[in-house]
């Protein structure tokens, strides 16, 4: 393995993992968020390519890969997800780092901007913004906690790569493999694979949707303005709809905006303009 495991504890006693990609020691480090059903696996490869210059710190959040699974799924929100990596960064005396947030990764990553500015030396938000588009929340919360089981994890690539090959035209048998084998996992008991996350996610993810929970995440956005900031966009995305993309744009100026060809919700990082322009960026902190 290219990382070290650890473990950290919440506030309320969860021992929650994280796996830390060790770099120069007096670089920014960067903190890794992944998107509402990921975990840390989603950054190996983006961690491996850039832990020679700065320590990557990749997170489980509560519910999900290897961290504990919490018996009051309504903790499954994000002012707890923001504790937590406040919690964090304290344990790993992180006192500022670089967040790359995907999806729900992003939306915490403005949380962050607007309840403690000061721990972000920048910022990647990856096919997310202040408004999600209602196309892509409604496919989203139709599918979180239904229970999806497989004999086979190639078994489980195929549907995976039937129900998302119009986000990722293009990739091949193996790529498709290794990104299931990062949401799926060996059921030790019925020899299946499952998800690798707690369903009731989805019972939490219904109760915020029906209690009408939202937040206006725009002045947070706005906050960001004061930090480097750089934004991908799947130019298939449902999730990220142009016209938001372009009001970012708009109200920060100095953000690096990058819209992706043939990907969707959400670009896996490892694109070739993604990455050209992710090393510009994180250059910009040496």
């Amino acid at each position: 393995m290219n990382y070290q495991e650890a473990y950290f504890d919440s506030l309320d006693g969860l021992k929650l993992y994280y796996r830390h990609y060790t770099g120069p020691e007096k670089a920014i480090p960067v903190i890794c968020l992944s998107g509402l059903t990921r975990n840390s696996g989603d950054f190996d490869e983006l961690a491996t390519r850039y832990c020679h210059s700065r320590s990557f710190y990749c997170l489980d959040y509560r519910g999900r890969g290897k961290s504990s699974h919490d018996k009051n799924y309504q903790n499954y929100n994000p002012q707890i997800y923001l504790q937590d990596i406040l919690t964090f960064m304290a344990a790993a005396n992180i006192q500022q780092a670089i967040f790359i947030g995907t999806s729900l990764g992003g939306l915490l990553t403005m949380g962050m901007a607007g309840i403690a500015l000061d721990k972000i030396a920048g910022a990647v938000l990856n096919d997310v913004g202040p408004e999600i588009a209602s196309e892509g929340g409604s496919r989203i919360a139709g599918y979180v906690g239904q229970d999806a089981r497989f004999p086979t994890l190639e078994a489980a690539a195929a549907s995976q790569r039937e129900t998302y090959g119009h986000v990722y035209p293009g990739l091949s048998d193996e790529e498709w493999l290794s990104m299931t084998a990062v949401s799926f996992i060996l059921d030790d008991v019925t020899g299946e694979y499952k998800l690798n996350y707690d369903l009731n996610l989805g019972k939490a993810l219904a109760e915020q949707i029906a209690a009408g929970e939202s937040f206006d995440l725009w002045p947070f956005f706005e906050a960001l303005k004061a930090k480097p900031t750089m934004a991908i966009r799947g130019a298939l995305s449902d999730v990220l709809s142009k016209d938001v993309f372009e009001t970012m744009q708009k109200l920060h100026p100095d953000m690096i905006a990058i819209t992706l060809e043939n990907r969707g919700h959400v670009p896996n990082l490892n694109e070739p303009p993604v990455l050209e322009a992710l090393s510009r960026f994180l250059n910009e902190f040496d």
